[in-house]
């Protein structure tokens, strides 16, 4: 077995992996950590192209290192966490004693008995969300669109309506904004409304604390998922008993290419984690908000973090409440 686990980089809608190359730079060069970033065959220019294709290209990237004896921490995007949520399942390490664990009935029995094959250790969000098993990436929007995209039945893709260079990139100077938007392909449609039989909550498979886990990097100025609405996928997670550490960094969407320095000391900390301790270098600075949370001797704190991270708290008690009420009528399934 490895020591340092695997990367594995999934970006999200209309992105390629080039979109991760300072960081994966980085990483490589300042903690020596292999990378891996895959391309979504989403983004390749066919509208057949579903969200199977997707979870089959994550999860090809993420078994090809498992069996080689490499654990795996996957770094997921925006729709990309949807991606890579479903593509681990079976692949965690069992967690029996987590309520809320399917590991124990969706782990393969060579992952079990192979003690020289690697598991996905950890998980960690970019200004993403948790899915829900057997949800599509629109679902929970009732597969409205927002206002960010309008849905184009003639191609087949989903064509953006906010300029990229405001969207993505308005912490980004013009030019590097401009080059960055010319990097933007084509997303197939049925990725983001269909597929909901692929569609899987990893992150209750990963420990709720200690080694492993799921880490979720919110970003302050975000203008495409507001980061109120980050802050309350963070407070439902917890409620619903996955510890997720919960680290933020003053960007907009796309963190990894305005605050890439960052962004590496956060992932760097994270690997740590996963690992054991931490890693040399990872310390964080003023940028980033270490652990977001209301404090009693800061006021403004109780409605920048508290009230939303509260919020987040009951609509995942809520969850829990459905959750148990059709296992209830289904018979205990």
């Amino acid at each position: 077995m490895y020591d340092a686990p695997t990367l594995v980089f999934i970006p999200g809608a209309w992105h390629q992996p080039n979109c991760y190359d300072k960081i994966i730079k980085l990483l490589e060069e300042q903690h020596h950590l292999k990378c891996v970033a895959i391309t979504l065959p989403s983004t390749t220019g066919d509208p057949n192209i579903t969200f199977k294709d997707d979870y089959d290209a994550a999860r090809n990237a993420i078994t090809h290192e498992t069996t080689a004896g490499r654990d795996v921490v996957v770094l997921a995007h925006s729709y990309g966490g949807l991606v890579g949520n479903s593509a681990i399942k079976g692949l965690t390490l069992p967690q029996p004693n987590t309520p809320l664990s399917t590991a124990t009935t969706t782990s393969s029995p060579t992952t079990k008995s192979n003690p020289t094959h690697g598991h996905v250790t950890g998980l960690i969000l970019l200004a993403s969300g948790f899915s829900f098993t057997g949800l599509t990436f629109m679902a929970p929007l009732f597969n409205i669109p927002p206002p960010f995209f309008r849905v184009n039945r003639t191609t087949g893709f989903a064509e953006l309506t906010y300029p990229p260079t405001q969207f993505f990139y308005h912490d980004l100077p013009p030019p590097e904004a401009s080059y960055w938007t010319s990097q933007l392909r084509p997303q197939s449609l049925r990725s983001l409304f269909e597929g909901a039989e692929y569609a899987y909550a990893g992150w209750r498979d990963l420990p709720a604390r200690g080694r492993g886990g799921v880490w979720y990097v919110g970003t302050v100025e975000d203008q495409g998922l507001p980061v109120v609405v980050q802050r309350m996928q963070v407070g439902m997670v917890r409620a619903m008993g996955v510890g997720a550490e919960h680290r933020e960094v003053r960007a907009s969407h796309s963190l990894f290419l305005s605050r890439p320095e960052e962004t590496v000391r956060v992932v760097a900390e994270a690997v740590g984690v996963f690992r054991g301790g931490r890693l040399t270098g990872a310390d964080v600075d003023g940028k980033v908000v270490v652990a977001p949370g209301a404090r009693l001797w800061a006021p403004g704190t109780w409605f920048r973090f508290g009230l939303p991270l509260a919020l987040g708290h009951v609509i995942g008690k809520c969850v829990l409440v459905f959750m148990w009420g059709r296992r209830l009528l289904m018979g205990g399934r």
